[in-house]
């Protein structure tokens, strides 16, 4: 049996009438960048989140730089997770401000929000809490210390569309927040694309600016601004795909608690911990090993069994070469550094099949057995 780590062609082809009809329509306006299309599109998302605004930009990476940008943050530190993709920390150093990482909880993988007042300081104006995996962060606790030391709050929330804390949408918390729609998201679309949410008209007003060479109306240009504009291609897509966000999470949910069934029994292997007050959406599934041989290991037979597995991530943040300059060293941050040798992210997307789940642990299962 061949199980794919995130099989998208499943997606499309139980879409594909409805998805290849709102292409066509948008091939037939001749209008690609920007436009009606994504206009509604906008509209739709921030009514899903419960804000007042999106606004569309063509990546996650670039919806978090423009968030930091329109905040006005150059030369300020911002606080963010050691455990988190590369994005976050390129976004915070590319919008000429310092990234403060923070470990992370041992159990959630999420930002340890009682390390987060150790790490500000004067020059500290805002906390990126990243809600990994699908989890959000304690947004209660953030929402304090934010307050208390008047911090902004960017939500990266792209791999948590439709997740909640405490009956609230992910995205509704922060000042701003940022979603990516990279093909393999719980929302994904046909290509890059990404959006920024907010209740603040004018740092919408801004991030329009900012998307489109400074400019609202064409050739009058405000301010320094970007290339950066969702097309109407992929917001048709997002658009038919928003329709079934909620069912695709709860089939997700429904995947994470046959894995956690089944897996709970199983010596060597720690099944994600969901938070009481969370809706977790389950992007990624990710069991946690004893060590990296283990894992590695592990990793090695799924594949030969024709299980697609990956890490998110191997290399922590700290760590990685291109930011060496932060002058951080190994030991810095314990539990991201465990993470990266001891975490495996198992497949995991809305069409996978009880069957397919049973053959994954059933192959786990026999790793340990041999072992």
């Amino acid at each position: 049996m061949k199980i794919l780590f995130c099989d998208l062609k499943k997606q499309y082809f139980s879409l594909r009438k409805e998805i290849n009809t709102e292409i066509n329509k948008v091939l037939k306006s001749g209008r690609f960048i920007l436009g009606d299309y994504v206009e509604k599109f906008e509209k739709e998302f921030a009514k899903y989140c419960g804000v007042k605004f999106a606004v569309g930009v063509n990546s996650g990476t670039d919806a978090l730089l423009f968030s930091l940008k329109a905040l006005n943050l150059n030369g300020y530190e911002v606080i963010t997770a050691a455990n988190t993709f590369v994005a976050t920390v390129e976004a915070i150093i590319h919008a000429g401000c310092k990234p403060v990482l923070v470990d992370v909880d041992p159990d959630t993988y999420n930002i340890n929000t009682h390390e987060i007042k150790r790490k500000i300081t004067s020059k500290t104006k805002a906390i990126i809490p990243v809600h990994l995996y699908g989890q959000m962060a304690n947004m209660d606790e953030i929402l304090k210390i934010a307050k208390k030391y008047n911090l902004y709050i960017i939500e990266d929330a792209c791999q948590a569309h439709g997740a909640e804390y405490k009956g609230k949408k992910a995205g509704s918390f922060g000042n701003l927040a940022c979603f990516s729609f990279y093909p393999s998201k719980n929302l994904g679309a046909y290509g890059d694309g990404g959006m920024i949410v907010t209740n603040d008209t004018k740092l919408a007003e801004t991030l329009k600016k900012l998307r489109d060479h400074g400019s609202i109306k064409k050739y009058q240009h405000e301010i320094l601004g970007y290339n950066s504009r969702l097309d109407a291609i992929q917001a048709a897509v997002l658009s038919v795909k928003l329709k079934h966000l909620d069912k695709w999470n709860r089939l997700r949910i429904r995947n994470a608690n046959l894995y956690n069934k089944f897996l709970s029994k199983i010596p060597y292997v720690k099944i994600p911990r969901k938070l009481a007050e969370a809706k977790h959406v389950y992007h990624l599934y990710v069991i946690k090993l004893e060590d990296k041989s283990m894992r590695d290991n592990l990793r090695d037979y799924l594949h030969s069994k024709g299980i697609e597995c990956g890490i998110h991530y191997p290399i922590p943040i700290h760590l990685t070469e291109a930011f060496k300059f932060l002058g951080y060293q190994e030991g810095d941050f314990p539990i991201t550094e465990e993470c990266s040798r001891t975490i495996l992210s198992l497949p995991m997307y809305p069409e996978l099949k009880e069957s397919e789940i049973k053959y994954v642990v059933e192959k786990i299962k026999k790793f340990f057995k041999n072992k």
